[in-house]
């Protein structure tokens, strides 16, 4: 384990500091933070199940489920260790309500309900890209209106921020997830799970890249399609072993990533032109991908546009992004009853 790294009123609205403990179990990953103020990180543990899904080629549901079971009281106990602090002088408990793996969200709603009744604190419900977006605040200030790049496993989306929490979704993908083309791509050239960071360091060392296209959509559309791309790297493995020939997996590779992360970029860019945002955040796991980070970086800055993106830490899933977006609901006094129900569906316009 180790990186540290029904509504009603409460009176936190007149009082905007907080000691937040939030528990994050999504997908694949236990953690839990501790985090005051919803940027300065206390504890921040993680217990990855990595090694568990690789053998399946990716993450399964119940397996995920059960090793949370496994892992999230010691993982409370730890980073409360880790931050010095009593339970009591907890402000209130965060925990991710959605969406995600509906099996996992439940294991850590009911240990975060479970310490909240027991603690008689505070309990407030999280959207998991409410985080990702605010894991952003834990590196530096926030400027509105902002804009949000949201790139993970299961989603890729453009978020406009034209006040605190205001999310208003302006474009989505219409398929597969950014990290899930990687991955699947990845599974094509032969990698294990995860693909991404395979694919990711493969292209940055290639020195040649296989010309893919590129997939825009309608001239003022901000959606992404990603499944057409997938399948012209199958389309371009299955003809090289039909001729016989050596797969070229550097250059696949490459041209891969390239046209990702050229679409990714482009109408991140336009995005932020056109609706004035004072900052570009980048947000989610695949905000790991060094070849995404280069080239967002040398076009934010060709276009002399702030730029911001969280340490790797604060990109995969944590519980410190959860507390940083607990936050925000703390400062204005809404916090969830003890009904809260796990939603693998949340909306995030309705967090």
């Amino acid at each position: 384990m180790i990186e540290q790294e029904h509504k009603q009123t409460h009176s936190a609205a007149s009082d905007v500091s907080s000691l937040i403990l939030a528990i994050e179990t999504s997908c694949d990953e236990t953690s839990v933070a501790v985090v005051r103020d919803g940027h300065e990180v206390l504890s921040n543990v993680i217990a990855s199940q990595i090694e568990t899904h690789q053998s399946f080629g990716g993450v399964v549901p119940e397996v995920a489920s059960r090793k949370h079971v496994e892992n999230i009281t010691l993982s409370i106990q730890e980073a409360v260790q880790l931050a010095g602090v009593k339970l009591q002088e907890l402000s209130c408990i965060a925990v991710t309500q959605g969406p995600g793996l509906v099996g996992a969200l439940l294991v850590g709603v009911v240990a975060a309900k479970s310490l909240a009744l027991a603690l008689d604190k505070p309990l407030i419900g999280t959207h998991h890209i409410a985080g990702h977006i605010y894991a952003n605040r834990i590196v530096s200030p926030l400027e509105y209106p902002c804009m949000a790049l949201v790139v993970s496993g299961g989603h890729t989306e453009l978020v406009d921020l034209q006040e605190e929490g205001d999310f208003r979704l302006i474009g989505r993908t219409r398929d597969d997830a950014v990290g899930e083309a990687y991955d699947k791509v990845a599974r094509a050239l032969g990698f294990p799970y995860p693909g991404g960071p395979h694919v990711d360091k493969l292209a940055l060392e290639a020195s040649e890249a296989v010309e893919l296209p590129r997939v825009w959509l309608e001239p003022d559309s901000y959606d992404f399609s990603f499944s057409g791309l997938k399948s012209a790297v199958l389309n371009a493995v299955n003809q090289s072993k039909m001729r016989g020939e050596d797969v070229q997996t550097a250059a696949i590779a490459k041209g891969f990533q390239d046209s990702v992360t050229e679409v990714l970029v482009e109408k991140a860019i336009r995005a932020v032109k056109e609706f004035g945002s004072q900052q570009l955040l980048l947000c989610g796991g695949v905000a790991a991908n060094r070849g995404l980070r280069q080239r967002l970086s040398a076009r934010c800055e060709q276009e002399g546009i702030p730029l911001l993106i969280p340490p790797h830490v604060y990109c995969t899933d944590n519980a410190a992004m959860i507390a940083a977006a607990a936050h925000l609901k703390w400062k204005q006094g809404a916090v969830s009853g003890l009904d809260l129900k796990a939603d693998p569906q949340l909306k995030l316009e309705e967090w």
